[in-house]
């Protein structure tokens, strides 16, 4: 670990500490974050094999669901391994380009996922707003091409962070107080002017969670004022109910977000609480979202009740 005098240059490996305040405890944490792996893997797995194989969920909103949900267990496959590595056998050292790759596939899925709710919401407006024109308009090439468009939007935003970051030379130190390698802790380590870096982070997040998170609470604000115009009100009820478990989603995830990204750059929050809660953005809505989304959907909730009978009846 480097000295207040000391300075590395080009080093080649960085050590990743998990988290700091918390080291004493980690190895139990652990536990209770594999767990959560754990559920968010099996969640995820089974959300996309019943959405593949159930002809009556190959609608819009569904198909969305699944590449959320594979969106999700890439982020539990980023960051997972090395963090309980890190926690349960001391393997805190990082190759630091690896680390610079898993920084950009944690980012980018992140981007991919704010994205995605931002498609569903615009297919939660569209099927309320304008319900008889949702199937003309939600056509599967045109999913394939917004789907596409997330992809590509995100991926060329995020790129240019390890890019970036591969142009500092000097570090003040290799050690990253945090338990996955995220931007701006590695941006902190730099001993050498990082603006560039920094206000680059800040246009990244405010041009895919900003953009994303503006046109999601205008969708909701027309999709509610749709809703309180409807005449009857089991009509209402039912329009409500059909979004109650994406507003759960989308608050979880961006309130979450914004706490995680504007507490690194402006808060004066003690480091361990910042990483346990920023941890847990990135691992517990990957757990919660195939448990919301399928206690909300009918379909998937007798499929899955099918698959249990099915086990049952087999032993």
């Amino acid at each position: 670990m480097g000295s207040t005098n000391m300075s590395y240059l080009n080093p080649k490996t960085v050590i990743l500490i998990g988290i700091p305040g918390l080291e004493h405890v980690q190895f139990w944490i652990g536990f209770p974050f594999f767990s959560v792996c754990l559920v968010a893997l099996l969640g995820n797995i089974v959300l996309i094999i019943i959405i593949a194989t159930e002809r009556s969920l190959h609608q819009p909103m569904h198909i969305l669901l699944a590449v959320l949900a594979a969106t999700d267990l890439g982020l539990c496959v980023a960051i997972a391994p090395k963090m309980l590595a890190i926690f349960w056998f001391g393997s805190y050292s990082v190759a630091f380009d690896a680390c610079l790759t898993q920084l950009f596939f944690i980012h980018a899925l992140q981007g991919i996922e704010s994205g995605i709710l931002l498609a569903m919401a615009f297919d939660r407006y569209i099927a309320i707003c304008d319900p008889l024109r949702h199937a003309s308009i939600l056509t599967p090439l045109f999913l394939v091409q917004m789907v596409l468009m997330v992809a590509i939007r995100t991926t060329v935003l995020v790129g240019i962070l390890p890019i970036l970051l591969k142009r500092l030379q000097i570090f003040q130190s290799v050690v990253i107080a945090h338990s996955y390698c995220e931007h701006m802790a590695v941006v902190k380590l730099a001993a050498e002017d990082a603006h560039i870096n920094k206000l680059y982070g800040l246009f990244v997040a405010f041009a895919i969670l900003g953009f994303d998170l503006i046109f999601v609470f205008i969708s909701y604000i027309l999709i509610f004022r749709a809703v309180s115009h409807l005449p009857q009100k089991e009509a209402r009820l039912k329009a409500f109910n059909t979004c109650t478990s994406h507003i759960v989603i989308f608050l979880e995830f961006y309130i979450l977000a914004f706490f995680s990204f504007f507490s690194h750059r402006f808060g004066h929050v003690s480091p361990y609480t910042h990483i346990f809660l920023s941890t847990i953005y990135l691992l517990v809505p990957p757990a919660l979202n195939p448990i919301v989304y399928g206690v909300k959907t009918m379909e998937i909730r007798k499929r899955v009740a099918q698959i249990c009978i099915m086990k049952h009846d087999s032993r």
